[in-house]
């Protein structure tokens, strides 16, 4: 009997391997290869062609530790992404609680704030750059109220902000879904009980609606922090990069490096820690989700 068990577990594992065979390769050619090519990439020097490539070691990462303009586009990023994680966190919360209750038009306006999860953030970004230019809509409106016209995307103070906003803007819709299935998950029968022993709206809030939703703001703070860590079009499309390299995001670096400059180990290099950071994200996403 037992030699038949061990038999159907052979074959149920075969016909297991068959299914995952297709996905495998995919991501084997997709994701893994391309990973390991490029942690192999950032130790050389030169073109793709393997004859162009020359082994440099750790050159590569000591000249990236060692440059200036690195730890810039580092510390733009860190500026960029925590100040996007913030208010894409609270601000999906706060609509989420809100639009969770039975008010009017509940539905039409949880569509209009999904609206820009699905725009296309290249028609979005070329939006914001006519918005927010010298002559544009927003300077307009503040002359109209009396304040000086700012140079937004001429500024080194005014610049990062516009890419700022376009984020929050674009992750909003994102955050708002994913609170709003945070708050379903929660029982109704924990608001009852905090109703019957006289709890109002913020003490039901702050003990019950906040603990419940623990995973899930943990969820959003690394899909977002995520997404910010890859951003590249908004930076493309509006500042592209500057002024004096204020808005230069980690992965516009990488692009600049490879296909403008043509480094493509060093460039490798910068992706390369980048990857490392994403890694440590998700390491943490799945730690977090075990632990709750």
């Amino acid at each position: 009997m037992m030699k038949k068990q061990h038999n159907w577990l052979d074959q149920d594992i075969i016909v297991a391997w068959i299914f995952l065979a297709p996905a495998l390769i995919l991501l084997s050619i997709f994701v893994f290869y391309p990973i390991i090519y490029l942690i192999y990439l950032s130790f050389t020097r030169g073109s793709f062609t393997v004859r162009g490539i020359h082994w440099v070691g750790l050159r590569n990462y000591i000249r990236l530790f060692s440059d200036p303009d690195f730890w810039q586009v580092v510390g733009n990023t860190i500026y960029f992404t925590v100040a996007t994680v913030i208010p894409s966190i609270f601000i999906p919360l706060g609509l989420a609680v809100l639009l969770n209750q039975s008010i009017p038009l509940r539905g039409l306006f949880r569509t209009a704030f999904f609206l820009p999860s699905i725009t296309s953030i290249v028609a979005v970004g070329l939006g914001f750059r006519w918005l927010f230019q010298t002559d544009g809509p927003v300077n307009n409106l503040l002359s109209l109220l009396g304040i000086d016209p700012i140079p937004w995307l001429s500024s080194t103070i005014w610049a990062m902000p516009v890419l700022i906003l376009l984020s929050i803007w674009k992750q909003l819709g994102i955050n708002l879904i994913v609170f709003l299935a945070g708050l379903q998950a929660i029982p109704i029968s924990r608001y009852e009980a905090a109703e019957l022993d006289g709890a109002n709206e913020w003490a039901k809030f702050w003990h019950i609606t906040l603990p419940g939703l623990q995973p899930t703001m943990i969820f959003a703070a690394i899909t977002t922090a995520i997404f910010t860590l890859r951003s590249f079009e908004q930076v493309y499309v509006i500042t592209g990069g500057g002024p004096l390299n204020s808005t230069n995001l980690l992965v516009y670096f990488i692009y600049e490096k490879a296909f403008a400059d043509f480094e493509f180990g060093y460039a490798a290099s910068s992706a390369t820690v980048l990857l490392g950071v994403a890694f440590l994200l998700v390491y943490w996403q799945l730690r977090s989700w075990k632990e709750n």
